[in-house]
């Protein structure tokens, strides 16, 4: 898909809105390609770059930092299994062995049905349930190798739809709330600052 569609592409419109600046939509505009897609798709990068007024590879530069934000496809579940040093002295590196003899596959890869993507992350904040396990940026903990095979089996079955949403996106971008300032106001300081910065360049090019 990549350019946003129905829904998504008003709501796009509205966050575009949203910021006097509209290149400070890219993340939130991100998470709502995510959402609709699973990931960041070229396509859809190049869409965000025309509506922020930027390149691609600006916005791919900047997605490319935050590690929520997936520039190759991924499950419908993106697991993590945390082996810093609290869930590490906890056995989770044994619990990232037994995940991925039980998923079939290694860290980054994704189950052949495309529902599990597996990931090896550090802390997650979580150290009073070590070891811990993040999906989709819900977490889990204490989890064993026998609990692991549990929740999995739980994603597979869908009964955690209610309680993880998909695509591995922890977003905020579909909050209900006014925004801070007027969308007229908005636009007229955005008109404001077009207008001085058109100035400043008709004037640097007239003392060159």
């Amino acid at each position: 898909m990549g350019r946003f569609e129905g829904e998504f592409a008003a709501r796009a419109e509205e966050l575009v809105g949203l910021y006097p600046e509209r290149r400070s939509a890219v993340l939130p505009l991100c998470h709502l390609a995510q959402e609709q897609d699973g990931w960041l798709t070229p396509e859809a990068i190049r869409h965000i770059a025309e509506l922020v007024g930027q390149t691609p590879a600006e916005v791919q530069g900047a997605a490319s930092f935050y590690d929520m934000l997936h520039l190759e496809p991924v499950g419908r579940y993106v697991v993590g299994i945390c082996t810093n040093i609290a869930c590490l002295l906890r056995d989770g590196d044994r619990l990232l062995e037994a995940a991925e003899e039980l998923l079939g596959v290694g860290v980054g890869g994704t189950t052949p049905d495309g529902l599990i993507t597996l990931e090896e992350v550090e802390c997650v904040a979580h150290c009073d349930k070590a070891p811990a396990v993040q999906v989709n940026y819900r977490y889990f903990g204490p989890v064993t190798p026998t609990s692991f095979e549990e929740l999995v089996g739980q994603l597979r079955r869908g009964e955690l739809d209610g309680e993880v949403p998909p695509h591995g996106v922890l977003s905020r971008v579909r909050r209900a709330a006014p925004p801070p300032i007027p969308l007229d106001e908005i636009d007229a300081e955005r008109a404001r600052q077009d207008a001085e910065r058109a100035e400043r360049a008709r004037q640097a090019e007239s003392g060159s």
